[in-house]
């Protein structure tokens, strides 16, 4: 049997989840702030800085932000003076946030397109690896954990921001039929593109619940592991670290 792996609600060959997976940021990259406005009704703009303010990044260290193509989170990085490589697997999205860094006249951010699953940066190298909201939609989680575990240098620091299940009664009956019916219906009337947010929101029903994740982060060899719950766990802070 060979293997599967999800592409939301689907179960799918993993060479097939890759390019439908690319195609979705493709289609989204220009909307990038709709598209996590939509998801979270605006709150991903918090939560990205209380993540930033977890990651303490601190003048003169080396920092890989992955996933992070619009340059969202490491914008808010590059203000303590550490040195930036901002990776993404999709050009597209890091297009966007070149073009976002010109605007904003940031100069200082090395953008390189990396499979997050085969990293070609060398060993102990960096003293922090983040990715935002984009974990979830890596082919194979356990090998993307565990090259953040190789490129990390001892003592350095792994910090996850991921969309989660909340565990609030109540709200979570509320986010369940906004995240699937209205979301879809945002994305085609704002983006024309209902299948793209479908995909999205589902995506974050197939992640691994946060006792799971926690596990996985360890299974890769990383220690001190944390979860922070937000908001119930609707979204969740993770990390750990090399020792």
């Amino acid at each position: 049997m060979s293997e599967k792996v999800s592409f939301g609600y689907e179960d799918v060959a993993p060479e097939e989840k890759e390019g439908r997976v690319g195609a979705v940021f493709s289609n989204v990259a220009r909307k990038y702030d709709l598209m996590n406005d939509a998801m979270s009704a605006g709150m991903h703009r918090l939560w990205k800085d209380k993540f930033v303010r977890r990651v303490k990044p601190r003048a003169g260290e080396q920092i890989l932000d992955m996933a992070g193509g619009t340059g969202d989170i490491a914008f808010r990085m590059e203000k303590a003076g550490a040195s930036i490589t901002v990776s993404d697997i999709n050009q597209d999205m890091l297009d966007v946030g070149i073009e976002r860094a010109m605007e904003r006249s940031i100069d200082t951010l090395v953008w390189s397109r990396q499979n997050a699953e085969e990293l070609s940066f060398p060993a102990r190298h960096f003293d922090a690896y983040t990715i935002a909201f984009g974990i979830r939609n890596v082919t194979h989680i356990d090998k993307a954990l565990a090259e953040a575990h190789r490129v990390l240098k001892y003592g350095g620091r792994f910090f996850c921001l991921e969309f989660s299940t909340t565990e609030w009664p109540g709200f979570k009956e509320v986010y369940d039929v906004y995240s699937h019916k209205l979301v879809p219906q945002i994305g085609q009337a704002l983006a024309g593109d209902a299948d793209s947010y479908r995909y999205l929101i589902e995506s974050i029903r197939r992640f691994p619940p946060m006792p799971r994740f926690e596990a996985m982060i360890r299974e890769a060899g990383f220690k001190h592991t944390k979860v922070e719950p937000i908001m119930g766990g609707l979204v969740a802070i993770h990390s750990g670290y090399k020792v």
